[in-house]
């Protein structure tokens, strides 16, 4: 399987790279139909830029992260705090810091926040009455839950955050050992250079966002800004669809949409892929094509029905996946650091592009040798 994945990976990027040199355009553009002159690029500048930041996106693929660090503190128990476990991403990386947690005899336990900020001061209450060794704040904001946070720390229970504050690493205020997220500057730029790119510059775009979330806020509104770099590119709307309202408003909100603009929409972007698995009912019925316009890319998480999407060329064609596997373990290695009172490892995981040109067989997208990296660490 890596073999045949490294094959792919070489392949993919070399197309990649060589549909920058041509100025070429992958499914998932929105070429005019034969005959017809394609329109020319409004920003050649910020073109040529996102074409090749989209060649090395797509290319990533190898483990960049910790070598080194402590054997593994035995007998430790975790309490995962989730946002919501509707939310794919923060599903996944509950269930992938059970998995490392067990493979060192550790104790990991998920509470369901529910969506809200009520149920999450719930979850983390009941967390901290369960005196843990330590805490994931996985997936909503830490200032939602200030009083919690206060008695963890005075507790000295460390926490960590899984997309908890808009930056990765260490957090004072809320004081957190270490926040675990790719950059959201670079996680928005490649999603809005993947429009830009396969669009030649020319697209009319909906963004879908959280906008209760502020580091979902946060991310649309870097998407947004780059996005509208290139004069060609066209914001049509900003839609505000909390994430566990997606099931009941993303349809009519498609279904409108789609009336309101027409072809004129050709792009989406979203914070969470969770978005385009409601609009799909919503454009097929519209009579829009699985394979056709509006291309839509999730800039975050990743989850195997995204893969399944864009594999199957239906009503997605890209994510900027997060490696949830790599994130639960190094979670973990995290967590053991804390415990053995060394610093955090300062890792931050690489951006990659997953689109149909690279995708394989996967349903995540994991650096390779993630877990034989840490493996060798907790074991000394």
């Amino acid at each position: 399987m890596n073999r045949t994945r490294n094959r792919f990976s070489r392949t993919a990027s070399a197309l990649a790279v060589a549909t920058v040199l041509v100025g070429g355009c992958s499914l998932g553009s929105s070429s005019p139909a034969p005959g017809t002159a394609r329109p020319a690029s409004t920003c050649p500048g910020v073109l040529t830029a996102a074409k090749q930041a989209v060649a090395r996106a797509e290319g990533i693929d190898a483990w960049q992260g910790p070598t080194s660090g402590p054997r593994a503190v035995r007998g430790k128990s975790i309490v995962f705090v989730a946002e919501t476990m509707i939310n794919p991403g923060v599903a996944g990386t509950a269930k992938a810091v059970e998995e490392a947690g067990r493979s060192i005899g550790w104790n990991v336990r998920v509470i369901d926040g529910q969506g809200t900020p009520a149920g999450a001061r719930t979850a983390f209450g009941q967390a901290i009455a369960l005196r843990p060794s330590g805490i994931v704040i996985g997936g909503f904001d830490p200032n939602s839950t200030a009083e919690q946070v206060r008695q963890a720390n005075d507790a000295q229970i460390p926490l960590i955050g899984w997309h908890a504050t808009s930056r990765p690493g260490p957090s004072q205020n809320p004081r957190l050992f270490t926040n675990i997220t790719t950059r959201v500057e670079d996680v928005a730029r490649i999603s809005a250079y993947w429009i830009i790119a396969q669009s030649n510059g020319n697209a009319g775009v909906v963004i879908f966002t959280d906008s209760s979330i502020p580091f979902a806020e946060n991310k649309s509104q870097l998407i947004k800004k780059t996005l509208l770099s290139c004069s060609g590119v066209k914001l049509l709307s900003y839609q505000n669809i909390p994430l566990p309202d997606t099931g009941s408003r993303t349809p009519q909100a498609v279904a409108a949409l789609v009336s309101r603009f027409g072809d004129r929409w050709t792009y989406s972007a979203a914070i969470n892929d969770l978005y385009f698995a409601d609009a799909a009912p919503a454009l097929r019925a519209a009579g829009k094509a699985g394979d056709g316009a509006p291309f839509s890319i999730g800039a975050g998480d990743g989850d195997p029905s995204a893969f399944q999407r864009i594999r199957s060329r239906q009503f997605q064609a890209a994510t900027v996946p997060e490696p949830l596997n790599a994130q639960g373990s190094q979670i973990v290695d995290e967590f053991n650091r804390a415990f053995a009172g060394r610093p955090p490892s300062g890792y931050v995981a690489p951006v990659h592009l997953t689109t149909t040109q690279n995708i394989d067989d996967t349903t995540s997208w994991d650096p390779q040798g993630f877990r034989a990296a840490y493996e060798r660490i907790w074991n000394g």
